[in-house]
């Protein structure tokens, strides 16, 4: 059985804590592995690696660090099947989809490589006689990044990029529940000739979460995962004047108009809220059916999402894996059983799959409710499965209105053949991310990744120049060579 330690200072470090925490494969429901849970005095330790990196790294050319970006790229690339399959093989994930999310964390690399030119400042010549002034960018000191289960590669590669290619050091704690990518990629940056110290890894629990929080010593904290923690981790690390970017929770709506592509628009529904089973911050989880058409969409979602193939990631023929955990398939199944409580249609139960062979595995079929209304919890709240509630709303603007009421912000996306109501809902829609007939608006490396409402805690989005904003900070220098002639003190405030 294989133990996960940290990674600091370029080793693999055996915690200080006798703690452990079991990896489980979702397919089967095997013990798997054992990872080390830290307390403080690893966390000490990492942060001594990171403060004896840091001054050596920050003035290492913005150059110099692209180039070591540029290598972890190549490096990634020719690593992805088998960052792919540890992937797999932890969160229980397709391995095509698994490939798919490392690819959009290795295009935020690709952005982290263009450094150089991202930190450029400003300069104004005689801003006052005489007197010029510039702006510069300059890193935090230690970040810090705690991530997520559902995407073990991609969400770090969210965020440390950016932070060590800004001349940062960088600490990530990664779920308890799949830390073995973080270690290999910890690994690769290594190999790619990152300095020591540079990044390291401390896994752990909500304990180790609460020491990054309250260290002085750490700058920033970037956080993914719910709702109530991100506002949790955002309140306590900005009293302990820390910069926070802290990504919380979705209830993602699919507008489906009465012009729409109805057979596209269930491709980009099913897709959209089945893939990955559900575990995705921007899953569709709320079909919204407009005027007449709502017959019609359930009647092909129902068809579709029951040809779905359900099966563990090693069979190459597989839609949708397992969920997570034990713990977190009895919770979806218990918000399948609250909306039949709560009076809405069960389309199709997804329940009582069994897979042979995997008896004992994580899975659940495709659930679909129809006749949803805004009342029911299972509207409100944050399933995090293969559950797509079906709202019908009489017209466009009640449509809108459902979108702009609800407590989260992340992703919205209209499927429509109007330009007029695409732009209307565009612009009128109270959200982070819009897709108009792109069921799934997640924006490339090169733009910024962010909700708005309950849905992010913070100033910056991830990624993008959003993330180059938040892993810098703006220093602006006023500079005046003086004539020999001293004039003396000056008592008014200079304006020219």
């Amino acid at each position: 059985m294989k133990i996960i330690k940290n990674y600091i200072n370029g080793k693999h470090l055996e915690s200080q804590s006798s703690n452990f925490s079991e990896i489980f494969n979702p397919s089967t429901g095997e013990v798997i592995g054992k990872v080390n849970l830290s307390n403080k005095n690893d966390l000490d330790i990492a942060l001594d690696s990171c403060n004896k990196a840091m001054l050596d790294w920050q003035n290492t050319s913005p150059l110099k660090r692209s180039r070591i970006m540029f290598e972890f790229k190549n490096i990634l690339n020719s690593n992805i099947e088998e960052l792919a399959k540890i992937v797999s093989l932890e969160h229980g994930k397709t391995i095509e989809d698994a490939k798919g999310s490392i690819t959009r964390g290795l295009e935020v690399v690709e952005f982290a490589c263009g450094i150089p030119h991202l930190l450029k400042g400003e300069f104004s010549q005689n801003v006052g006689t005489e007197i010029d002034s510039w702006s510069v960018r300059q890193p935090l000191g230690i970040c810090a990044g705690i991530t997520p289960f559902n995407f073990p590669a991609m969400v770090p590669m969210w965020m440390f990029p950016i932070s060590i290619a800004a001349g940062n050091t960088f600490i990530l704690k990664p779920s308890e529940k799949n830390p073995s990518c973080a270690i290999m990629l910890a690994e690769l940056l290594t190999k790619s000739g990152l300095p020591d110290g540079v990044f390291n890894v401390v896994n752990g629990d909500h304990n180790i979460v609460q020491n990054i929080i309250e260290d002085d010593a750490i700058s920033s904290v970037s956080f993914v995962g719910s709702t109530p923690v991100a506002k949790l981790i955002y309140e306590n690390s900005a009293k302990n004047n820390k910069r926070v970017q802290a990504l919380g929770g979705a209830k993602n709506h699919l507008v489906v108009m009465p012009d729409a592509n109805v057979d596209q628009a269930v491709d980009g529904i099913i897709g959209a809220a089945y893939g990955s089973a559900g575990e995705r911050c921007m899953a569709v989880s709320v079909a919204v059916a407009v005027g007449d058409i709502a017959d019609n969409l359930v009647k092909k979602i129902k068809t579709s999402a029951e040809n779905l193939i359900v099966a563990p990631y090693m069979d190459s023929n597989s839609d949708m894996g397992p969920l997570i955990s034990s713990e977190h398939l009895n919770k979806v199944k218990k918000y399948v059983d609250l909306g039949v409580e709560e009076g809405a249609d069960l389309v199709l139960d997804g329940r009582s799959l069994q897979i042979q062979g995997y008896e004992n595995g994580y899975f659940i079929g495709p659930c679909l409710f129809d006749n949803v209304n805004k009342s029911m919890r299972i509207y409100k709240e944050e399933i995090f499965g293969p559950v797509l509630s079906v709202v019908r709303a009489k017209t466009y603007d009640e449509a809108l209105h459902l979108v702009n009421e609800h407590e989260f912000g992340n992703g919205t996306s209209i499927y429509t053949s109007d330009g007029e109501v695409s732009r209307h809902f565009s612009t009128n829609c109270k959200i982070g991310m819009v897709g108009v007939n792109v069921p799934i608006p997640v924006p490339m490396a090169f733009h910024s990744f962010g909700g708005w409402k309950n849905s992010l805690f913070g100033d910056h989005a991830m990624h993008g120049m959003e993330g180059v904003n938040f892993y810098s900070r703006l220093k602006t220098i006023t500079s005046r060579w003086p004539k020999s002639i001293n004039k003396g003190p000056e008592f008014i405030m200079p304006t020219n």
